[in-house]
């Protein structure tokens, strides 16, 4: 059975004492259980203080079979900063939103710089999804038709460095959508006269939106997965109605983080649990303890302080 934990950012303190609390102990090859395996989905190496920490011991309880671990878009982005362009230069450009939380990681690793070059290869031999038939995992976003072409265009093993430059270089063809949207979600964006600005007064065009339901007749609010900001009580007009896939609410159950929960719920829906419990706000690890059922239920969530 599976213990699916949401996202860690360098928090490894506290998944260290999550894992304790659900029986896993520590050994030679990492926190292990008898009966279990942790599933880590994405979204652990950026921006909390023990980043390092967190790197290695996510890496050794995943080499060792202990557990498996997705790629999040912070992976996706720690490894795009370190690439280069055709010319040779750095691919993303100086300022980048994708760089914004690069100082942390550069700081845990400068003096042992290939450490840092070593994970990043490693991070690149792992998944975007896990499909175990009757559970999925994904970080943000389960799209049947993404999930598919990722499953057919990306062989097994590490994931090449042009595939992650095509995000950059190429974000509109069919590999990279199917990337970024499995990875940070389904965006829609607004028309260029409406505006909308976050808690901190910063300036948005698009927002994230709850890709599992049709968007048809909801309002933008309801249409919406963002923490940080409210979006307008009326309804989408149609003439720029996202498009947007539908979960079915006979799929197996699919467990994602991304989405910043804070309070929860955690189960949205009887197949749908988002676990991330915004630890660099909240100060809490979330964990859902899976053992096969195909209704999700909030008394199998479990969350340390």
């Amino acid at each position: 059975m599976l213990d699916i934990i949401g996202d860690v950012h360098g928090h490894c303190t506290l998944l260290k004492n999550l894992l304790k609390s659900m029986g896993y102990q520590k050994s030679s090859t990492g926190y292990q259980h008898p009966e279990r395996k942790a599933v880590f989905v994405g979204d652990f190496v950026s921006r909390g203080p023990e980043i390092r920490q967190t790197i290695r011991l996510i890496r050794q309880m995943t080499e060792a079979g202990h557990a498996y671990t997705i790629l999040g878009n912070n992976e996706v982005n720690a490894i795009l900063h370190f690439l280069k362009n055709p010319e040779k230069g750095p691919l993303l450009k100086k300022g980048s939103k994708r760089s914004a939380f690069i100082g942390p990681i550069l700081l845990e690793f400068r003096n042992d710089p290939p450490e840092w070059e070593d994970h990043r290869k490693w991070l690149r031999t792992l998944p975007f999804f896990l499909d175990f038939g009757n559970v999925r995992i994904v970080h943000a976003c389960w799209k049947n038709e993404n999930i598919e072409l990722l499953r057919t265009e990306l062989p097994e093993g590490k994931i090449s460095k042009a595939t992650f430059r095509d995000l950059v270089l190429t974000p509109a063809s069919p590999l990279s959508q199917a990337i970024l949207q499995t990875t940070r979600g389904i965006h829609h964006l607004l028309p260029h006269d409406l505006a909308l600005f976050d808690n901190h007064r910063r300036i948005h065009h698009f927002y994230r939106m709850k890709w599992w339901e049709d968007p048809v007749g909801k309002t933008f609010q309801q249409n919406s997965m963002e923490s940080k900001f409210q979006l307008p009580h009326y309804t989408i007009p149609p003439e720029i109605s996202p498009t947007g896939g539908i979960y079915p609410e006979d799929a197996p159950p699919v467990f994602f983080g991304h989405y910043c929960m804070g309070n929860g719920p955690f189960p949205l829906r009887n197949n749908l649990c988002c676990v991330d419990g915004c630890v660099m706000m909240t100060k809490k690890l979330v964990a859902y303890r899976w053992d096969g059922e195909q209704t999700l239920t909030e008394d199998k969530i479990l969350i340390v302080r």
